[in-house]
């Protein structure tokens, strides 16, 4: 799909990350030259590499599954993490926000489907963080929202989708977050529909990986 064509298609307060993982650097300067910021990667190591050989003007994120020994590596530029999934790697976070002397900005992932592949914190948890000073101890990050990812059965999608943006609305009344990061290239039109303002987007904007 044509990369402008797709962005004019895409409400204006959805933020579009454009998923680069795997992709050469020369497909992703391409989508930098019409004017786009935000990328998005899987795996540290490439995020790395890439944060090296393209412009410093790129917003990096990082959504795919991090490990606490590699939060070292990103925590000098990345932009927003949004698979926070775990205190202990907030924790993690926060310590190499401070030994960076920079605010990282993040999202928490919420577990919201079954599937046991998928990572996050359970609803439960995060009522019990949210109500207490849980957070206050964590100076050096910052949360900005939640992130999701539906079951790969997309029957039940708009049930986690809609229970998802009830809680970050609701959560939204108490503490001023900015970000629900739900949606891929397969459902981000029913995740916009349930109030997603940032979609991860890959293969509608680079072509199907190999």
């Amino acid at each position: 799909m044509d990369f402008i064509l797709f962005k004019k298609s895409v409400p204006e307060n959805v933020k579009i990350i454009a998923v680069s993982k795997t992709k050469p650097i020369k497909k992703i300067k391409q989508i930098y030259d019409l004017g786009h910021r935000d990328f998005g990667e899987n795996k540290v190591q490439e995020l790395v590499k890439k944060h090296e050989d393209l412009p410093n003007d790129i917003n990096w994120h990082l959504i795919g599954k991090l490990q606490r020994n590699k939060v070292k590596y990103i925590a000098p530029f990345i932009h927003l993490i949004h698979s926070v999934d775990s205190e202990r790697l907030l924790s993690r976070i926060n310590k190499e926000g401070d030994k960076n002397n920079r605010i990282i900005n993040v999202l928490l992932q919420i577990k919201i489907s079954n599937d046991p592949l998928k990572t996050g914190f359970e609803y439960s948890e995060l009522e019990d963080m949210f109500s207490s000073d849980t957070f206050l101890k964590y100076k050096f990050v910052k949360i900005l929202g939640f992130m999701g990812m539906g079951s790969i059965d997309q029957s039940k999608n708009e049930e986690e989708f809609r229970k998802i943006s009830d809680y970050f609305k609701e959560i939204n009344k108490i503490h001023d977050i900015k970000y629900l990061s739900v949606g891929m290239s397969n459902d981000y039109k029913l995740a916009i529909k349930y109030n997603s303002n940032m979609i991860r987007i890959g293969s509608l904007i680079f072509g199907s990986r190999n």
